[in-house]
């Protein structure tokens, strides 16, 4: 059954056209993930199909049986109402909305849905809630009501990674449809059917999941090129001939020069433009930050208990846990902006931090863009050379003509990749990241990750994006409890794949006779003489590895034509890379070995 269609949808801000002709029609078993690069009309095109927004053309046609449960990107709130009542109130007024003449929704199934997200204490008022939380109860509010059709606007941002999975297995046994902006890539894979995406005004749909839309787009842009240089071949010779000066008297000829046109206007538009990122960092020493017995506690309530590590020039490391659990406590700590209860968080004398917090603290929506990016640094030098606060503005995505707009005049999307380039403008040389991927698109992230990839210093991320931190976490913190912070190698899934079957075997098993155990004599670990004077030099071994790869790249790129030479130098490649990766897994195996002895 159609739901709701529609047609030839334009919609625009001041001079910015944002639709320019939508056509979507959605089923009632469709679940479609719509996406975009920021700032593109994502939001607003949601706005005008749950009826939050009128068109400024185009028409609308909505089933009868239609009803739609809509949670926005931020929702309205009322700081003096508690948990529930608020809850409640959002329900009634989108059963209203509805013209349901009558109320569907018991108060218990609220408060019911209200736990599942985490949110027991419905006494609470509103306005002592994170944005997180008041974003459970819009999302609660909206489970919990009767619907056929639910409007999504990134509905994972700041839920902890327990609830987003709750979410994709309701989600997925939803009997009705589900239009949703998400950039969580594993919860589009596992709930969405089809995937519709806005490029330069126009909707474009994919049937299949995201990785499925991956493999469909790449197809289709292909096809499109393969169309474009047909095109311009063809074009090329009757540009040719018309450039002969032909007759254009007798009809033959006529029909060419309009054939000749219409060639001309058939040309494939295509908008190049993308977020470049270079590398902008400062020079970094040997020692970076330093962890040492770190405690904090609030009231009765302990986020951190005595917690060690030595962060490390290439560390990327992924910190995970419950909402309020401490993680922005233990990154606050680092910095120097929250002071331990005991302990200490010692930085070396070159660390130049970059923090990127999950509120855009640091924007004043009241200045120009170009005010704001040049306050911070007339200019910045990357690997490709010296680039103004303008040139900067340019490769994030903000044309010449936004540069004078208002900080306050962006999307949420906008906004958070103007915050973004404020931070690198800094040029830290450790990055520390507070929910990254909030309100940041699908596109950004992955040229993001690339950035990451090749950035020449520590990492730090506190995500609940799953994909994100198995794209780039070496090493993952894990919030256990009781202020108990665990690590472990690896990424999110690799943490789930080593605990999951480590739960299974704590689990006594009922046939296993029981024996009384025995003492175990616990020898003492400690580093031979021989490991310990690798431990102290095998960072400086990686780092001359490293810089030997790049020198041999270099010379490969100058001699691409010299077959001989380019033989001997990618097999000379090839070994360095090889004794490259074996260092890189001595150095693990040390590393992990230090921590034992440290812990022990």
């Amino acid at each position: 059954m159609v739901l709701l269609t529609c047609e030839h949808i334009k919609k625009s801000y001041t001079e910015k056209p944002l639709l320019t002709d939508i056509n979507l029609t959605i089923q009632d078993t469709d679940k479609i993930g719509f996406v975009g690069v920021n700032g593109t009309g994502k939001s607003t095109l949601l706005k005008i199909v749950s009826g939050v927004l009128e068109p400024e053309g185009g028409s609308m046609i909505r089933s009868r049986e239609l009803k739609i449960g809509y949670l926005p990107q931020n929702p309205d709130y009322d700081g003096g109402l508690t948990i529930l009542e608020q809850a409640v109130l959002y329900v009634r007024r989108a059963e209203e909305k509805n013209g349901q003449g009558r109320t569907k929704t018991e108060e218990y199934q609220i408060k019911a849905m209200l736990g599942k997200l985490g949110m027991q204490d419905t006494d609470l008022r509103m306005d002592t809630l994170s944005g997180g939380q008041r974003k459970r109860v819009a999302m609660a509010a909206v489970l919990a009501q009767e619907s056929n059709l639910l409007i999504l606007d990134e509905p994972t941002n700041h839920m902890d990674n327990d609830i987003i999975e709750w979410m994709e297995g309701f989600l997925k046994k939803y009997k009705g449809a589900i239009f949703m902006i998400t950039h969580d890539r594993y919860f589009l894979d596992r709930v969405t059917n089809r995937i519709a995406e806005i490029d330069q005004g126009v909707l474009y749909s994919y049937d299949g999941n995201y990785d499925r839309y991956l493999e469909t787009k790449a197809a289709r842009q292909e096809m499109a090129m393969a169309s474009e240089r047909k095109r311009a071949a063809i074009y090329k010779k009757e540009l040719a001939w018309i450039r002969r000066g032909a007759q254009a008297r007798s009809t033959k000829a006529k029909g060419r020069i309009q054939r000749f046109e219409e060639l001309e206007a058939a040309r494939l538009v295509t908008d190049d433009s993308s977020l470049e990122l270079s590398t902008v960092s400062s020079r970094l020493g040997k020692k970076i930050i330093e962890l040492e017995e770190l405690s904090k506690s609030y009231g009765d309530k302990a986020l951190v208990r005595g917690f060690s590590y030595t962060v490390l020039r290439n560390d990327r490391i992924g910190i995970i846990g419950p909402n309020g659990c401490g993680k922005s406590t233990l990154l606050k700590m680092i910095m120097g902006q929250v002071t331990p209860d005991e302990g200490r968080a010692e930085k070396g004398d070159t660390v130049k931090i970059g923090y990127f917090s999950q509120e855009n603290e640091a924007l004043d929506e009241d200045k120009r863009i170009i005010q704001y990016i040049g306050e911070i640094a007339g200019s910045v030098r990357t690997e490709e050379g010296v680039f103004s606060a303008s040139q900067m503005l340019e490769r994030f995505l903000f044309p010449p003509h936004m540069h004078s707009v208002k900080v306050g005049a962006l999307s949420g999307g906008e906004k958070r990749r103007l915050y973004l380039l404020s931070i690198l403008m800094q040029a830290p040389n450790v990055l520390i990241f507070d929910e990254p991927t909030n309100d940041l698109d699908i596109e950004t992230l992955t040229i993001l990750e690339d950035y990451l990839d090749s950035f020449p210093g520590a990492v730090l991320i506190v995500s609940h994006d799953r994909y994100f931190l198995d794209r780039l976490a070496v090493r993952t913190f894990v919030f256990e409890g009781e202020g108990h912070i665990a690590h472990y190698p690896g990424g999110y899934t690799d943490y789930m794949l080593r605990e999951k079957p480590q739960q299974q075997k704590s689990e006594p098993r009922a046939d296993r006779p029981r024996t009384k155990p025995q003492p175990e004599k616990k020898k003492k670990l400690k580093f031979s003489y021989k490991e310990q004077r690798e431990y102290e030099t095998i960072e400086d071994d990686i780092s001359g590895l490293e810089e030997k790869m790049r020198q041999t790249e270099e010379e490969m790129a100058r001699n691409a034509t010299n077959s001989g030479e380019l033989s001997r130098l990618t097999a000379e490649h090839q070994q360095l890379e090889e004794q490259l990766l074996e260092k890189m897994e001595r150095w693990e195996y040390l590393s992990e070995l230090e921590e034992k002895i440290r812990n022990q």
